[in-house]
């Protein structure tokens, strides 16, 4: 499979570059308009019950939750930093976009996109690890894995939690991606395939390095790992869980890139992770996940020259949250209004809220003996 994926990229390489289109300003939406899911429109500046499943509306108002504020003196945990490099990848050797282009549609498939000026590049990321105060050294601790990092924000409110003991005492471990965005870079290639591939990366290559660099043990429940994310970030939390629920059944997501973006195309999945809301969840039966996914009312919308139908961010989210439904997940989805892609007063407002409520059911797996 890998070599497939290889040879894909290796034959795509050098053409003629095209610039980037610009970006169309996203539309504001309202959450209770045709088509979109029902939801509870709650008052402004208010959080769900944290019990709470189904669809519910935030904002405008965004209020900074306490739990995102620094604790008086610093962190009680400690936070470790490592390096690794594209040379010692078995599974990411490394690949990387030409400054300034793009890709141009398909004229045979408006679904697909061409990439002629991706090659092979080294790159260098950054892992960033929080041990809470109350690991025991020797045990297995249930963690989190963040893309995109490292995520200051959410080792902040992870440390508030565990201090009230709203979450268990969980290892945070916040992955740099490999540089870039989109089709044909190596963030594109990790986030955007629809595979079981960046979850294989995450178990054999990163979690062996956080537990020799941090002195911790990780536990293998999958009850016990959650994922998460933001835009790309997001849509490969929920693949790591959808691949791999043997590994990981707690997702959470921000805005995520639920639509069109995959790179190079896979014909199992041509439409990328549209195919989630699409196919995927309705023809498969359900999974043992949980999951809590927001998107904002001006959300990202067609950022790229594609204008295929499935490149909006908040119609793939509603479209998420119509399919678990549907098949019953345990599931909770927020549309936040005067917020947009990524909102960082958002994420201010819900991360502890959101983070107690993914685990709020969760208890340590039994020690084998």
């Amino acid at each position: 499979m890998r070599s497939l994926l290889l040879i894909a990229i290796l034959s795509a390489l050098v053409s003629a570059p095209s610039v980037h289109a610009a970006r169309p300003k996203p539309p504001v939406r309202d959450p209770q308009e045709d088509g979109f899911v029902a939801a509870v429109e709650l008052p402004d500046g208010e959080l769900p019950p944290k019990d709470a499943v189904g669809n519910f509306v935030l904002g405008p108002k965004h209020p900074v939750a306490p739990e995102m504020l620094d604790p008086p003196g610093g962190l009680r945990g400690r936070v470790v930093e490592f390096t690794m490099k594209s040379a010692d990848s078995k599974i990411y050797p490394g690949v990387a976009r030409d400054a300034g282009t793009s890709g141009k549609v398909d004229p045979a498939d408006p679904a697909k996109l061409i990439v002629t000026t991706s090659r092979p590049a080294p790159y260098e990321r950054r892992v960033a690890v929080y041990i809470p105060k109350d690991y025991v050294a020797g045990t297995k601790a249930p963690f989190i894995v963040g893309a995109d990092g490292p995520d200051n924000g959410l080792f902040t409110a992870l440390d508030n939690l565990i201090a009230e003991r709203r979450v268990p005492p969980l290892v945070a471990i916040s992955i740099g991606n490999g540089g870039g965005d989109a089709q044909g870079s190596q963030r594109g290639l990790e986030y955007d395939t629809v595979s079981g591939l960046y979850a294989e990366f995450v178990e054999k290559e990163v979690l062996p390095r956080v537990e020799k660099e941090c002195g911790v043990m990780l536990t293998d429940d999958p009850n016990g790992r959650a994922t998460t994310g933001c835009s790309s970030g997001a849509s490969c939390a929920f693949t790591m869980a959808w691949f791999r629920p043997d590994l990981y059944r707690r997702v959470l997501s921000y805005s995520g890139t639920y639509v069109n973006q995959q790179w190079p195309s896979n014909p199992e999945t041509p439409h990328g992770a549209w195919e989630y809301h699409e196919r995927l969840i309705p023809s498969s039966p359900p999974k043992p996940l949980k999951i809590w996914l927001e998107v904002s009312d001006q959300d990202n919308f067609n950022p790229n020259r594609m204008r295929d139908g499935m490149h909006d961010w908040v119609l793939a989210n509603e479209r998420m949250a119509h399919v678990l439904a549907e098949k019953g997940y345990q599931y909770q989805f927020v549309f936040a209004k005067n917020a947009g892609h990524c909102d960082g007063a958002v994420k201010r407002q819900t991360l502890p809220y959101a983070l107690e409520w993914l685990w709020s059911d969760y208890k340590p797996a039994e020690a084998k003996p």
